[in-house]
């Protein structure tokens, strides 16, 4: 692919030509020339587009995409599709598939279904035979097939014991356990947080104590295991402050945050829309500000889109028969700059690589181009038209967004809307 980039601007803190407006020539997939004007001697493909900015491109560590076994809810092609039209140039797959994602033979075939496309796909293996929480996976034959990571989505390990020996194997070949921060016999049949809403709403509550028992019960394990773990999508003030301290005393832990939660409160479930039934469930304001402050100070380590196609079938039901889960790709860049400036949405969108075993690259000559274009200033209401996703479960669905995405430049290709 060879292609002449016109009056783009540099974010990326790592390139000499950072917040500068330049041409970027790509020749094979390879950065050749950034300049002021680059002369397009060769009749190559010309990009210009409205207030273009291109950054590294960006990472997100929690996407679901259904195949194999729910493809009407989301296929692996139509999900990178998505991705590519969303930003980013490489996700990390949950395993909640049907079959789970549990072996060398499943790990190899989702890989093979995103072969030769713009974003790489990593996957992550379930870390318990067929997720089902009581005996641990073949980790690693997994870890050799490709994957990055051992996870049962949205589902809390019961047993402390096997977690700790998950930390314990994992750690002989560097391998990424994430556990899910929910204790099950507190959460219960909780449908939201459990807070003066659920109350006045009549729902179960699901309350930040579940939440945060069972991060402290896994952040004693790590400190006696010494292994390696990501505690995925947090949401309370709470559990920002352990993950803090364990941080203090030198744990290999990290977390994220789902974007929805750095948003929305417990009060938009006042209409029962299903679309606001996430897991975690969105809490209060006084949360979401520590969050915002946890992504500041550096102890929230990436924010996910928590990127989760739900099936109409599924989801546009009574609220506590509802499944949980939003898309969120599609609104992640504009959501994110309606919080955080630019340069600071462009960081948290490429953080996270490096524990999950991605390549980064600068925006320097030599380099391979790893692209991802957009515009911070357009803002909009985010609405059905903007959904690439099979399913149209979008929490953000009706938010007023800023900034629009045009698509990515990788692996030797480019997707563009």
């Amino acid at each position: 692919m060879n292609v002449l980039i016109k009056y783009a601007t540099i974010i990326d803190s790592k390139s000499d030509f950072h917040n500068q407006t330049v041409d970027i020539l790509i020749e094979k997939g390879i950065i050749t020339e950034i300049a002021l004007i680059v002369k397009n001697t060769k009749d190559y493909k010309e990009i210009s587009l409205d207030n273009l900015h291109v950054s590294q491109g960006w990472f997100d560590s929690s996407v679901s995409f259904g195949e194999p076994g729910y493809e009407e809810r989301e296929t692996i092609l139509n999900g990178l599709k998505t991705a590519a039209h969303s930003g980013f140039t490489a996700v990390a797959l949950n395993a909640n598939s049907n079959p789970v994602i549990a072996s060398y033979a499943d790990i190899s075939l989702v890989k093979a279904k995103a072969q030769n496309h713009a974003v790489s796909l990593y996957p992550i293996g379930a870390l318990t035979k067929n997720g089902l929480g009581e005996n641990m996976a073949e980790l690693y034959d997994m870890s050799q097939a490709g994957a990055v990571a051992f996870y049962d989505y949205q589902k809390p390990i019961e047993n402390p014991n096997l977690m700790k020996i998950a930390l314990q194997y994992a750690s002989n070949f560097d391998g990424l356990i994430l556990s899910f921060p929910q204790e099950s016999r507190i959460s219960r049949s909780g449908v939201m947080n459990e807070h003066i809403s659920s109350t006045r709403l009549g729902l179960n509550g699901n309350p930040t104590l579940a939440e945060e028992l069972q991060i402290a019960r896994d952040l004693f394990l790590l400190e006696y295991t010494g292994g390696k773990l990501h505690i995925p999508t947090i949401s309370s003030g709470k559990s920002v402050e352990l993950i803090r301290e364990a941080k203090k005393k030198k744990l290999d832990v990290t977390c994220s945050v789902a974007i929805h939660n750095l948003f929305f409160t417990d009060e938009a479930l006042e209409t029962f829309n299903s679309n606001f039934k996430v897991l975690p469930p969105i809490r209060t304001n006084s949360d979401i500000k520590d969050l915002i402050e946890g992504i500041k100070d550096g102890t929230i380590d990436m924010v996910t889109s928590d990127h989760n196609p739900i099936d109409i079938e599924h989801k546009k039901v009574e609220f506590d028969h509802a499944k949980y889960g939003t898309i969120g790709l599609e609104s992640a860049f504009g959501a994110l700059q309606t919080l955080f400036s630019v340069k600071k949405t462009v960081e948290i969108l490429t953080k996270g690589k490096e524990r999950f075993g991605v390549e980064s690259t600068s925006i320097s000559i030599g380099e391979k181009a790893n692209l991802s274009l957009f515009n911070p200033k357009e803002t909009y209401t985010f609405s059905k038209k903007h959904i690439i996703s099979t399913s149209k479960n979008a929490i953000f669905e009706g938010s007023e967004l800023k900034g629009t995405v045009y698509g990515v430049v990788a692996n030797n290709k480019m997707i563009l809307k």
